[in-house]
Order: C-alpha cells, then structure tokens, then sequence
C-alpha cells in the first residue's frame, strides 16, 4: 500500500504551527484540511486524552458557533500532538491565523462548565482537563502570537 500524505512528513523537524495538511475536492467544493500543530512531535510529550477532550469540546463549539457552515471537522491527531480542521473553500495557513488564535484565546481564557460535559452529551464525559487545556491553549499561543513560515510550511 502507498503511504499517506500525513505519513510523509518528517516528524523530526516539524514545529508547533499551522499546516495545510491536503485539499480535498468534493462535487465542487474545495475542503482544506489544517493540521493545527501543538507540539513537536516526538520531542516533546504528548497531550492527555483529558486535556485534548476538553480542548476538543472548546475548540468545536467556538468553531461552529464563528463560522457555522465552514467548518466540516474539528477533533484530535491520534498521536495527541495537535488537531485537524477541515474548513470549507481553497485556503491557506495563512488565512486562519486569526482564527485559529481566536480560538485558542478563547480556551485559555474559558472558566465555566465546558459545554457537552455531561453524562447525556459527551460519551466519556469525565475525561476532561480544563486546566490543562488552557495550559497547552497559552503555551500554543506563544508560537500563533509571533508565527513564522517555518510554522506554515511543511518542513521539506
């Protein structure tokens, strides 16, 4: 079998930032795929199931409640070192910056119930780290607030 795209990047070298991760096109919509990277892989642990969870939570809610019918997906990497956004249109990293910090301020500063946690709403509903979601949402927010091109490409 061929390798996928996501498995040809060089983890070694890749840093916290925000990728285009692949374009897909659908009828005749263009869907873009963002890998919202939180921490170097294999570098740095790796987030808690508790921590990624709530930001999940967060991070979805604020989403579709800013852009609604743009956004297709928002949810975890399995290797718990960041998250992947499917928005609608052709778009580049460049393009959600804003966004992307946008959001993660409003996880940081977030300090009320986290929405969907509850026994009827969420499957595994206390798995939740707020605290610790608002620790990687700030330290996420260090690489968004002074964001170079090594953080919106890909590495070759």
């Amino acid at each position: 079998m061929e390798k996928i795209e996501s498995f040809k990047i060089n983890h070694l070298v890749l840093l916290p930032g925000i990728y285009v991760s692949r374009k897909d096109i659908l009828k005749n919509d263009v869907l873009t795929t963002f890998d919202l990277r939180m921490t170097m892989p294999n570098r740095e642990p790796v987030m808690n199931t508790a921590e990624v969870h709530a930001i999940e939570h967060l991070g979805a809610t604020f989403l579709r409640n800013k852009l609604n019918n743009e956004v297709i997906y928002f949810g975890p990497m399995g290797c718990r070192t960041g998250f992947y956004l499917i928005l609608l249109g052709d778009k580049k990293s460049e393009d959600i910056v804003d966004l992307v910090k946008e959001m993660f301020e409003f996880i940081e500063n977030f300090d009320d119930e986290i929405p969907g946690r509850s026994a009827r709403d969420c499957g595994n509903y206390q798995d939740m780290n707020l605290d610790m979601a608002k620790y990687y949402a700030k330290k996420y927010l260090k690489v968004l607030n002074s964001i170079q091109p090594e953080n919106l490409n890909y590495p070759e």
